[in-house]
C-alpha cells in the first residue's frame, strides 16, 4: 500500500527588531525626555570613538532602525538623515590622545556622558548599550545588554555614531592615504597590519593600543 508522504515547509523564526517599549515604559513612569545612547569605533588601532545620544520624536520614528552593524552603508547614511531630522541628536568625539590617558573604557564612558550632557533638553533618562552606565550623567541612567537590538532610540544613536565615524575615516584616509582607513575604518585587518609595518603609526592611530606601539617599537628597530 502506497502511502503519500507529506511535504513539510520549514518556517522561519520573526526576526526581533528594536521598538520603543522601554521608552513607553518611562514615559508612563513619568520620564518626558528619554535618550538612547551607543558608541562607535571601541575596537578600531585608530581613530576615535565616536558617541551619540539621541532622543526620538515618538510621533515621528524613522522606519527600520536596527543595530547599525545589521544595516547596509547606504541604509544607514539614509536613516542617519532622517534621524537628525526628526529626533534631538547630540554627538560626541574622544579622539586617541584622549583615548591614551582615559583608556577605551574610560573615554567611551566620558563621551557617554557628554553626549547626554549635550542634548538641547536634559533627559530624564539614559538608555546605553552595553553593560556599563557612564558615571555623572545627569538623570537615571540604564543599561541594556545588546540595547541597539532592543531599543530604536539606542539603535538610532549606533547608527548617527557609525555614520559620523565612517565619514571621519574616509577624511583620516585623505590625511594619511597609505594606511587605507575608508576600507578598514581603522581595524586590524591584514592590509592595516602591513601598512603599519612599512609605515610605522601615524597620528590617527592609537598609540597606547599594544600593536601600534609593538609597530612603533618594530618601526624604530628597523630604521
Amino acid at each position: 500500500m502506497k502511502t503519500k508522504l507529506q511535504r513539510t515547509t520549514k518556517q522561519s523564526t520573526p526576526v526581533a527588531l528594536p521598538d520603543y517599549s522601554n521608552e513607553a515604559s518611562a514615559i508612563g513612569l513619568g520620564a518626558r525626555v528619554v535618550a538612547g545612547v551607543d558608541e562607535a569605533g571601541r575596537g578600531p588601532l585608530a581613530g576615535p570613538v565616536v558617541v551619540s545620544a539621541v532622543v526620538l520624536d515618538a510621533a515621528n520614528i524613522p522606519v527600520g532602525l536596527n543595530d547599525s552593524k545589521k544595516l547596509t552603508a547606504q541604509r544607514r547614511e539614509e536613516l542617519f538623515t532622517q534621524i537628525v531630522e526628526t529626533a534631538m541628536v547630540s554627538i560626541i568625539v574622544a579622539p586617541p590622545e584622549l583615548i591614551a590617558r582615559r583608556n577605551i573604557r574610560g573615554a567611551t564612558l566620558w563621551a557617554m556622558r557628554q553626549a547626554a550632557l549635550g542634548l538641547c533638553r536634559s533627559p530624564d533618562l539614559v538608555l546605553v548599550d552595553g553593560r556599563d552606565i557612564p558615571p555623572g550623567l545627569p538623570c537615571r541612567g540604564a543599561a541594556l545588554i545588546g540595547g541597539d537590538g532592543r531599543s530604536v532610540s539606542i539603535a538610532a544613536a549606533s547608527i548617527v555614531a557609525k555614520v559620523t565615524r565612517d565619514r571621519m575615516c574616509r577624511i583620516m584616509d585623505c590625511d594619511a592615504p597609505q594606511f587605507g582607513f575608508s576600507g578598514h575604518k581603522g581595524y586590524g585587518t591584514p592590509q592595516h597590519m602591513a601598512a603599519l609595518g612599512a609605515h610605522g603609526p601615524c597620528r590617527h592611530h592609537r598609540a597606547d593600543f599594544a600593536p601600534v606601539a609593538q609597530a612603533r617599537f618594530d618601526f624604530i628597530e628597523a630604521d
